[in-house]
């Protein structure tokens, strides 16, 4: 049985040739991705949820819809695809972790202390990039938009990368609630985020104190980057990734400083 200390650990690690440690990282990448692959009840919800909004809004009703409807559409629902990844496999999966004593185990081992939390972060990013993928895949042999080979590899970059944001809120969420109640806290806020960011119906819909507080949301800022990504003039794109890279790394720090105190 592994008796070593977090202390222990680190000072074994230290000690790991350049070789091993990146071994190690690779590792954990494989078996967290794994383990998702074989959990359907995650990635099932996380692909066809936002495809079968794409689908209803986009195709079924987009008769009723201007033309550009499903190219805005499509940037909206690949938004709000990646959001999932990083906020329920961050929050939920660390809080249930936490709760059942696998992150102390983790903890314990002789391994690199950011593995884990690398480790479900490149899966959520793959996670990400398959879902803006699919929603693509939909968007032009089903909807009929027609996007050139550069607007598709742009929009996949921003938004694969745009799951960060999200990973750090999820993993600050994975820090304060229990397992039991993280799927609802989770839910509670990414549906009402991606409703007030504008996600489901255009910000010009809603009331104007909504609209005013839309920038709060990290999804606002993201979506813009996707709109623009897809040939929506939506002004320049470096204050929205100021915000968001801002946002990702101060959120981190504040969640990192609660793993480190609280376990």
């Amino acid at each position: 049985m592994n008796t070593l200390t977090p202390l222990q650990a680190a000072r074994v690690t230290t000690t790991m040739t350049g070789r091993r440690v990146l071994g190690a990282y690779l590792q954990e990448i494989r078996a967290e991705c794994l383990r998702y692959l074989r959990s359907p009840s995650f990635m099932l919800p996380s692909m066809l949820f936002p495809a079968v909004f794409y689908l209803m809004f986009a195709v079924v009703l987009g008769a009723r819809q201007s033309a550009d409807a499903p190219r805005y559409l499509l940037a909206a629902y690949a938004t709000f695809g990646v959001m999932g990844p990083g906020l329920f496999g961050f929050g939920v999966s660390l809080a249930m972790e936490r709760e059942n004593g696998l992150l102390t185990l983790k903890r314990a081992l002789p391994m690199p202390p950011a593995a884990y939390l690398i480790g479900k972060m490149v899966m959520a990013v793959l996670t990400a990039l398959v879902i803006v993928l699919l929603l693509q895949t939909l968007a032009i042999q089903v909807a009929g938009v027609s996007l050139t080979l550069l607007q598709m590899l742009h929009l996949a970059v921003i938004c694969t990368f745009g799951a960060l944001p999200f990973c750090a809120l999820g993993l600050l969420l994975g820090t304060l609630v229990k397992g039991n109640g993280a799927p609802a806290v989770v839910n509670l806020l990414y549906l009402p985020m991606a409703f007030l960011s504008g996600l489901w119906f255009p910000l010009s819909m809603m009331p104007g104190f909504l609209q005013q507080l839309a920038p709060v949301w990290p999804s606002y800022h993201l979506n813009m980057l996707a709109q623009a990504a897809v040939g929506f003039d939506t002004g320049s794109a470096w204050p929205h990734v100021l915000w968001l890279g801002v946002f990702t790394v101060v959120v981190c720090a504040v969640a990192a400083r609660r793993l480190r105190r609280h376990g």
